[in-house]
Formats: structure tokens, sequence, C-alpha cells
């Protein structure tokens, strides 16, 4: 599958993938390497990997990390009342206890958690690792194994590699920096906020429906957001949910009165929203279809004047 293909298999899933992103989706696939993607959140990581198991007809197995997660909730775990039962019910068999002890700790004791069930599948699925900066350092070492040999080592069972190996994809959204060992065990790509050009694509491709003018708006707006010191920054996510939001209410175009009541949509935390509010007489430009006003620069001092400056 090469990049052209890539390219119109996501967007007849309605997810809008450049030539870049393209051509790292196709590198891992043929080089059957796992690919770290780092970016902002909310730009569309996790979704590229729901996307491609579409494209390639195949099973999403996700692993969602988290501070605390372990080996036995990312690996396996044996499933003790089973091999208690088993124990039970053998306590006059003849068999020897080595023999008995190989039968517990077999695969049909066994509970497959995500990494283990990525690689026995006979089937090559998609295996999302998401927000692996969430996870401690500790568990980010256990995963070397797994993307660098795509096997995992069990003590009582021994080493299980895989079958066919799966496409890989590991996401970040930079909360911390990640090893140098897991980075050489992947291929990069660094995911961006959309230009306003290309956002306006994906709305268009998700919301088939929308008014353009209502989709340039929307980008053009987003551009403005992205810009600001936020606490938390909206994603393609926000647009998208904003746009949706928008169009279920019959709205044509953006007003103030619009923004007010969906808001919620895009800004998350209500210090953003005030900040947002300061800076009305930016904004309210991009409503009518025109640039943002930028704020006034003071008039420099060249040595032969002063610099007159606003004292609040």
């Amino acid at each position: 599958m090469n990049v052209a293909d890539l390219e119109g298999r996501f967007a007849a899933q309605g997810y809008v993938v450049d030539e870049d992103f393209a051509t790292s989706l196709e590198l891992m696939l043929a080089l059957e390497k796992p690919l770290l993607i780092e970016g902002p959140a909310g730009v569309g990581k996790t979704e590229s990997a729901k996307v491609l198991a579409a494209v390639l007809d195949t099973r999403l197995i996700r692993l969602q990390c988290y501070e605390g997660l372990d080996a036995a909730s990312a690996l396996y775990e044996w499933n003790y009342p089973k091999q208690l039962l088993r124990i039970r019910l053998t306590e006059g068999d003849e068999s020897s206890t080595l023999a008995r002890e190989a039968e517990i700790f077999s695969e049909a004791f066994l509970l497959k958690r995500p990494l283990l069930e990525a690689i026995t599948q006979d089937v090559a699925p998609v295996l999302l690792i998401d927000e692996i900066d969430r996870a401690d350092e500790a568990f980010e070492a256990f995963l070397l194994e797994l993307l660098g040999e795509f096997q995992v080592s069990i003590p009582e069972f021994g080493t299980v590699r895989a079958r066919s190996r799966p496409a890989v994809i590991v996401t970040s959204n930079r909360s911390r920096e990640l090893s140098d060992a897991l980075r050489r065990r992947c291929l990069y790509h660094w995911l961006a906020y959309p230009t306003r050009e290309r956002e306006i694509e994906i709305l268009r491709a998700r919301l088939p429906g929308i008014d353009v003018k209502l989709a340039e708006q929307i980008a053009s707006f987003m551009e403005f957001l992205r810009a600001q010191p936020f606490e938390k920054v909206p994603g393609v996510a926000e647009s998208l949910d904003w746009a949706l939001a928008l169009v279920r209410l019959h709205k044509a175009a953006l007003d103030e009165r619009t923004l007010e009541l969906t808001h919620g949509c895009i800004l998350k935390v209500q210090h953003d929203w005030e900040l947002l509010q300061a800076q009305r007489l930016r904004y309210v430009p991009l409503l009518n279809g025109r640039s943002p006003e930028q704020p006034a620069p003071l008039e420099p001092d060249y040595g032969i004047g002063s610099v007159h400056a606003r004292r609040g």
C-alpha cells in the first residue's frame, strides 16, 4: 500500500492525512516497526490508529496508559480461580506434581491483556499504545522487548513471539520526555495543529453538509485561539465538536451571541474564556470575515524622544 492509496483510503474514512503523515504510515507498515506519534492533544493521533485499522480491515487493540499501569494490566494475568478449581479437581489424580504444575501454568489459564492479545492474533491487528507519556518510566522500560523484538517473556510460561507482527502506533502528548531507548525502537512523526486550509478540509470531510462560510469561520477562529496563551488549547477534536454543535443548531455563520452560547465546545477552562473575552476587539473582526485586529505597537524611541505607554 503506497502513499496515494493511504491518502485515498483515509479520506474515504473521513480522515484527512497529508503526504508526510501518509509516508510515515507507509514506512511503519513496510518496515514493520512501531510508529511514535507526538503532538498536542486533540490533533487526531488516537483517531489515526482507529482509521488505520478500518483501512487495513483488521482489529484495533488499544492499551490506554495511565500512571501506575503495570504488566498485569497490560500483558497478562493468571486465572487464579480457574487454577484453584483445577488443582482441587485433580487432587486424587495420579499425575506428577510437575505435570499438574505445567498444566495450570499453560495458555489455557492465561488471561490475555492488550499486549499479549495483540501478538497472539493470527491476523495482524493494529495495536494502539495510547498516551505512553502518562505511564511510569518503569512501564516504558517494560515495553522495550515488545517494541524491539515483538515478543514478551512470561516467567512461568516462557517467551511468546508474535504470530504476525501488529502495526503498532504509540502516541504521546509530551507531558514528560520519553526515553532514548523507546525512541530508538520506533519511527517518529510529529502531528501538529492543521493549517487553516487543512482544517477547512477536515471539517468538510467529517461534516459534508456544513456550510462553506461556517467552515471557513471556524477554521479562522481556531487558528486565532491556538495563538493565545490558554491553559487548554483547543485541538481538532474541539473544532469538530463545535462544528457539529453549530450544524445541529442550524447556524450558517458565526456571531458573537452564538460564540457565547457554544464556547463550552472549544474552551474547557473558565479562565481561558475570560482571557478570550479580554481579546474581544481582536476576535470580533473574525466573526465578520476580516483579519483579527492587532494591538497597536508602542512608538519606538531612537534616542530623540520618549515612548508613551498607557499605564493602568
